[in-house]
């Protein structure tokens, strides 16, 4: 078991755990005023007998069973500048969940907010979910009512990307991963392939609209009159055209319906046989079992809340990320590879919740051995068919003279080749600092790890502020020096405030987050349930076989 060295009751450690309660109590702000948004339109839900966004997916989803929210802070900052209005979310609720025992992809639209319209960066939302939940093997379900695109904040480019969410469907639904979709009210125009790319689609009597034009455009584009219900309505869908496969009398029979087909793709033994949805769950339950006979999976032995003092509000001041591994893993117990050879460079050996893991961290910049040494390890996790988490704290790779002389490049290079051809998944926590190529070697956005998320206090920039300041002054210095030109101190201390300004906005967690730049920021006493649960999902996404065809299934 790992010997803690840390002192949580020091003044730099209270120091610590006050700014980040601070900024965790920021975040659930930021994801209550989402929440609170949406529940203003209430009354207006009640006048029509539906219910609220947040009470569909709650009503869909088993009581009490894991649920793993995805991109809460989609679209902060993207809306308006001011921190204070912003309202994340990018216009939609997506998470992890399961239902009727299937672990499913669940993305609902926000319908109380701007009437469901897809918001800033919500493109971006929708396609990351979807990704997820194709390479985790995962059902998609989708509880619609949008008014699509914002035609006051048309862009081409939106419209041109869109198209991607609606190829995804046909994708997924090729690969053997049941697309269903609750129409709960509107989907007009490119919304209306919603259901028409999904395997099952439930709709709601005299609530659910689909047509590729609604009466406006259709009056403006023909001069043709017809109502809603003629044009797209439930009843012409499940009775005549035949979109619809189920028609409900309201919202809550829609969602009771929704769980009653989730649940037919797994009964429980077809002739002696666990289907595909049910064998993922049954051979991960064994699994547990036979952790649990064998090893007990215990928790960690050192305080998971004390990971709220560890990490420091800057990136200067040090921290042994041993100490953040020892809170997170079974036992607190670790293995450390080559801990002598490129020591600020930690891999780890250790079991989250009873998986077999290998964990990549820093504890200062990647130097030439600590790179060759996280290769090293890349390969032999690989080889033993453990997944990896990086623990990103990292101002990236070390520079030099010294560095540059012995094969910096080449070697961090190497490691990059292993990180982007692992063979097992990867899962990424930016705790800290993630500054330059750091980013890409310890497996950032750009290397599509399994699941990102950070913490609250992270930073990622391609270097810190005041690098990134000093490099401008001291070219713009000796620009000046080469045309006689004096500097002036205060033009000079502007610039550079600025530059800082720019660096460490762009840097913050909450705004990378708002770029949909990770899956979400999470409390760090929550990073060992979050890696376990993310772990599970990969462990039944290996475990399911899907029964892939040549197609999606086409609608008759």
């Amino acid at each position: 078991m790992f010997e803690s060295s840390f002192n949580p009751q020091s003044l730099q450690a209270q120091q610590r755990r006050e700014a980040m309660l601070a900024r965790i109590t920021q975040l659930r702000a930021l994801e209550d005023r989402a929440a609170q948004t949406s529940a203003r339109s209430k009354a207006v839900f009640d006048r029509r007998g539906q219910l609220l966004p947040r009470e569909r997916v709650a009503l869909l989803l088993d009581p009490a069973a894991p649920y793993l929210p995805l991109c809460s802070l989609a679209g902060f900052l993207q809306d308006t500048k001011d921190p204070e209005k912003s309202v994340p979310g990018g216009g939609m609720v997506a998470g992890i969940g399961f239902i009727a025992g299937v672990r499913c992809m669940v993305v609902a639209s926000d319908s109380g907010i701007e009437a469901g319209a897809i918001q800033s960066r919500g493109l971006e939302k929708i396609l990351r979910v979807q990704d997820i939940a194709l390479q985790n093997r995962l059902p998609f379900v989708h509880l619609v009512e949008s008014a699509g695109a914002n035609l006051m904040k048309y862009k081409v480019e939106g419209f041109v990307h869109g198209g991607a969410l609606f190829r995804n469907l046909a994708r997924h639904s090729a690969a053997g991963l049941p697309v269903i979709t609750v129409q709960h009210g509107s989907g007009t125009a490119g919304g209306a392939y919603m259901p028409g790319l999904s395997d099952v689609v439930i709709m709601v009597r005299g609530r659910s609209r689909a047509f590729l034009a609604g009466p406006p455009l259709l009056m403006a584009a023909t001069g043709e009159v017809a109502t809603e219900e003629e044009l797209g309505g439930a009843e012409m869908h499940t009775g005549v055209s035949g979109l619809g496969e189920y028609l409900a009398e309201d919202d809550r029979a829609a969602l009771g319906i929704a769980r009653r087909v989730i649940a037919s793709i797994r009964p429980e033994l077809v002739e002696g046989l666990a289907s595909t949805w049910a064998r993922a769950s049954i051979l991960r339950q064994a699994q547990d079992e036979r952790i649990s006979a064998r090893t007990g999976v215990v928790e960690p032995v050192l305080g998971q809340e004390e990971l709220l003092a560890l990490m420091p509000a800057h990136h200067r001041e040090p921290v042994d990320m041993r100490e953040v591994i020892a809170r997170i893993v079974d036992g607190s117990e670790l293995l450390e590879f080559k801990a002598l050879f490129g020591a600020a460079t930690l891999c780890v050996q250790a079991r989250i919740h009873g998986h077999a893991v290998g964990i990549i961290s820093n504890n200062g910049p990647i130097d030439v051995a600590g790179a060759n040494k996280a290769t090293h390890f890349i390969q032999w996790m690989c080889q033993l068919g453990h997944p990896i988490v990086y623990l990103q704290n990292t101002t990236g790779y070390m520079v030099g003279k010294d560095s540059e002389q012995g094969g910096m490049i080449k070697h961090g290079s190497k490691m990059i080749q292993a990180v982007t051809n692992a063979t097992v998944p990867q899962i990424t926590i930016q705790c800290g600092a993630s500054f330059g190529a750091g980013n890409y070697g310890m497996c950032g956005r750009g290397y599509e790890p399994r699941f990102l998320f950070s913490w609250p206090q992270a930073k990622t920039a391609v270097m810190g502020g005041e690098q990134a300041a000093r490099t401008m002054q001291i070219v713009a210095e000796a620009g000046m020096a080469r045309k006689g030109i004096t500097p002036d101190a205060a033009q000079m201390q502007a610039q550079f405030d600025q530059i800082v300004n720019v660096f460490e906005s762009q840097a913050d967690a909450f705004h990378t987050s708002g770029l949909v730049l990770d899956d979400g920021v999470i409390d760090p006493r929550d990073t060992r349930a979050t890696l376990a649960f993310c772990l599970d999902t990969c462990a039944e996404a290996a475990a399911r076989e899907p029964r892939r065809m040549q197609f999606g299934v086409a609608r008759m």
